[in-house]
């Protein structure tokens, strides 16, 4: 299943596959690939989308490799972030990246940050669709401000809104990633997708385990490729510590479970 079980008691993956500059070249069809943590790659017949990338300055120390080193990002068509929380919002990714970026996309006030960063950050409305060349890309909900029970982040109040999932229709199928999110009625009455990036992390202000099994029996056909896991050496974080073999062992139709280690490619 390409885990491991380390010497502190964490699922990691049992390897890294490192992603070169020839995987962002034109392809015939869609793949998929998990950056760890909570990022993916996606390559659709040439275009290239990254959704919340953090290939460097995360500030924990981490359990596994980063498949992509940034001097082999060649380029990116839309770079998407789903909320602000640093190992989603890389603000070292975000400028190491943005000579050969096109476009950046977030909530609102994810892309007013952006902006500060010095790029043209795109703000969007939860349910807005947008184009990126030939693959249209919906905001979904998500509920993950955290941050109001924390006096040390009451600076502002965070809005639902601040936060989002995406859901990408290529002409290969359709790929979702709803984010760091307690789950949601709406997110159980969409089209099913072709392919879900699943963070099932058992924690209160994430989907829980229970929450992540209630999704994906909703959606019984979907491919289901498990993200931040396996990545942060934190074993007493729940956040960074789903099993994707009990996560196997517990869904709906389990062989379309597909854990792969970061940097590998998911075809669609």
């Amino acid at each position: 299943m390409n885990v491991i079980i380390n010497k502190k008691g964490q699922a990691v993956p049992e390897r890294v596959e490192h992603i070169s500059k020839q995987d962002f070249d034109r392809i015939d069809g869609t793949e998929v690939r998990w950056l760890a943590g909570g990022g993916a790659m996606i390559n659709s017949r040439g275009t290239i989308i990254m959704i919340d990338p953090v290939l460097e300055g995360f500030d924990m120390p981490l359990a596994c490799e980063i498949p992509l080193a940034i001097h082999d990002v060649k380029k990116i068509d839309g770079y998407l972030v789903t909320h602000i929380d640093n190992d989603h919002f890389s603000r070292a990714t975000l400028n190491d990246t943005k000579s050969h970026t096109k476009s950046w996309h977030a909530p609102k006030y994810v892309a007013q940050e952006m902006v500060k960063e010095g790029v043209d950050g795109i703000g969007h409305d939860i349910g807005e669709t947008f184009s990126i060349d030939h693959i249209q890309i919906k905001l979904t909900p998500a509920l993950h401000n955290w941050q109001n029970e924390h006096q040390k982040w009451q600076y502002r109040k965070w809005e639902k809104e601040d936060y989002c999932g995406f859901y990408l229709e290529t002409p290969d199928g359709t790929i979702w990633m709803p984010g760091d999110s307690k789950l949601l009625d709406e997110q159980l009455s969409y089209k099913e997708p072709n392919v879900i990036l699943l963070d099932f992390s058992d924690n209160e202000w994430h989907i829980t385990f229970e929450g992540a099994l209630k999704l994906c029996e909703t959606y019984p056909n979907a491919v289901l490729i498990p993200i931040h896991w396996g990545s942060v050496d934190a074993p007493d974080w729940s956040t960074f510590n789903g099993n994707p073999i009990a996560l196997k062992k517990a869904v709906t139709n389990p062989e379309r479970l597909k854990v792969l280690v970061p940097g590998e490619a998911y075809q669609l």
